[in-house]
């Protein structure tokens, strides 16, 4: 049996908007298809703002970029995340400052956070990690003591809520992804957004090339101008009239993933009992997307057999991040060694990613289940 790793949920929908706004001969960006979209995530995040952007870097650049960050500035991220959580940072020029995770949700570790404040932070980026969200009240009533900037890095979020508000609302700004690998998927894409007017409003600007083209088409300006340095952020309407079809595919997706989700924990409570592995966690404050079905192993050895084992029996699966501390860029020129973040390390080197997507059957979850029995026995 063959069971890649991911397969990104497309039906005949998807194919038929896709054709629907190329024969409408306007595929550019911010055209019909875009403004809808960017409704129906209004609606859904319950946001005032919302810019669909090419991708989640880029949805995070725009945050970093409507800060105005100064080479000064520091920015708290945790080590356990994608580059571009901290790549958005160092291209203002700003100093990354790096932190731990919880053992338990693999979120930011807000005590860490507590530690690594100075009167030079100017930013948190906490990530959601499998669609659980850190503890987003600790994490603002530290920032909002001392004026600090809280950017959401929602990628894996859409869909996923904390404590009845959606994931990535909740800060001053949030980033979302719709890649490939992401439960709603344009190929790449993202967005971002915000209830911040003056956020909003500089980071349209620097969207539409640092011109206050927006402004203008809305009647709100009689001349459009260069008037901020900026970038082309904007996707084009093709990949909006995708996002539109598979957002309305939102609670088919959602409920399939969870009955995948589900039944892994079903089956393998037992081994996590017996202390062969450990389940992920979702907290009750978190209303999970179920995005990453993870567990971890004893330890890096058997973590890496694992994935060999399984790779051998036709099945998909792989590891995560790699600790950025560790990283040629994290030693080099951020000054990381071995053994800064214990629980980052610990966890990359032990976690292993199992299939879970819609069109995953249940005779393929049961092949990949048995293969997991079959390995740890």
């Amino acid at each position: 049996m063959d069971i890649p790793f991911h397969k990104p949920y497309y039906d005949k929908s998807d194919e038929q908007a896709i054709v629907a706004s190329l024969r409408s001969h306007k595929i550019v960006g911010d055209g019909e298809q875009t403004k809808t979209a960017t409704e129906m995530l209004k609606q859904l995040l319950g946001v005032k703002h919302v810019l669909l952007t090419t991708s989640c870097t880029h949805a995070l650049e725009l945050a970093m970029m409507a800060l105005d960050l100064k080479p000064w500035d520091e920015v708290i991220v945790p080590s356990f995340t994608f580059v571009s959580t901290t790549n958005c940072v160092l291209r203002q020029s700003a100093k990354v400052v790096f932190v731990d995770i919880r053992p338990d949700t693999l979120t930011i570790d807000v005590d860490d956070v507590k530690r690594k404040i100075t009167g030079k932070t100017r930013a948190i980026i906490p990530v959601v990690y499998a669609g659980v969200s850190p503890d987003m009240d600790e994490i603002l009533a530290i920032a909002r003591k001392d004026n600090i900037i809280v950017v959401e890095d929602a990628a894996q979020a859409i869909g996923a809520g904390y404590k009845g508000k959606p994931q990535g609302t909740i800060g001053d700004m949030g980033a979302f992804s719709f890649h490939e690998t992401k439960n709603f998927s344009t190929g790449e894409g993202g967005a971002f957004a915000t209830n911040n007017d003056d956020f909003a409003l500089r980071a349209e600007i620097i969207r539409e090339k640092g011109t206050n083209r927006k402004q203008f088409m809305l009647g709100l300006v009689d001349k459009y101008t260069w008037v901020d340095v900026g970038s082309s952020y904007l996707p084009s309407d093709l990949q909006a009239a995708l996002l539109i079809s598979q957002l309305k595919k939102m609670k088919f997706i959602q409920k399939r993933r969870e009955e995948i989700h589900n039944r892994y924990i079903e089956v393998f409570t037992q081994l996590a009992h017996d202390g062969k592995l450990t389940l992920p966690t979702i907290p009750s404050h978190t209303k999970s997307n179920y995005h990453i079905f993870y567990v971890l192993m004893k330890d890096e050895a058997t973590r890496n057999a694992a994935l060999s084992f399984f790779r051998s029996k036709g099945i998909g699966t792989t590891f995560h991040y790699l600790p950025l501390h560790l990283s040629p860029v994290g030693m080099n020129k951020l000054g990381g060694k071995p053994g800064d973040f214990p629980v980052t390390e610990s966890a990359s080197g032990r976690l292993l990613r199992l299939p879970i997507y819609p069109s995953l059957t249940e005779t393929e979850q049961e092949y990949v289940i048995d293969a997991m029995k079959e390995f740890l026995r």
